[in-house]
């Protein structure tokens, strides 16, 4: 039986996610149709991906929030330096060098190219997932797994990329019939 309104759609992603929130709101971050937020949402998901203590990279992004980095353009306009103290402070582990100068090539792309809102990425892709999807893949450091964790927290807002089914929806899925 498919599901007929948008309110069933987001109540049926809510349970797949588990808690009924998502894994960055239940971290802290803010997952509204802002630039700012969608940024954020985007930079956790690229620390998110990296190997390691999925903590670290919360911390991280919390810590470059703190550090007033809380859009792109904002962060675009971060001395190299300073993110790379920032990152280490915050726990970072490898090199933190080269993610210091992911992050700030992610942000000056999205200024350059989207004037720091994803959204509007989003209307440059005419609102088709296989589009977006594809734009976010062309950013600096964004991979098809930070796709996935970003879409996954943005479905509910970007409802043409619904249902995000990573390995984690999927299980919920299974547990719930």
């Amino acid at each position: 039986m498919p599901i007929s309104s948008i309110e069933d759609k987001k109540r049926l992603v809510r349970r797949l996610a588990g808690s009924g929130r998502g894994f960055a709101e239940q971290y802290g971050f803010q997952v509204t149709n802002n630039p700012s937020s969608l940024f954020q949402l985007l930079y956790l998901s690229a620390l998110l991906s990296r190997r390691g203590d999925f903590r670290r990279a919360v911390e991280s992004a919390r810590a470059l929030r703190e550090a007033g980095w809380d859009s792109a353009a904002r962060l675009a306009r971060s001395l190299h330096e300073d993110r790379v103290r920032v990152l280490r402070a915050a726990g970072q582990r490898g090199d933190v060098d080269a993610l210091a100068s992911v992050l700030g090539d992610l942000a000056r792309t999205v200024v350059d190219r989207y004037r720091g809102d994803l959204r509007r990425l989003r209307a440059k892709a005419q609102y088709d997932p296989r589009q977006e999807r594809k734009l976010l893949t062309e950013l600096p450091g964004v991979d098809d797994q930070v796709v996935e964790l970003f879409l996954r927290e943005a479905q509910a807002l970007w409802r043409e990329v619904a249902p995000v089914a990573d390995r984690r929806a999927l299980a919920a899925a299974r547990r719930l019939g």
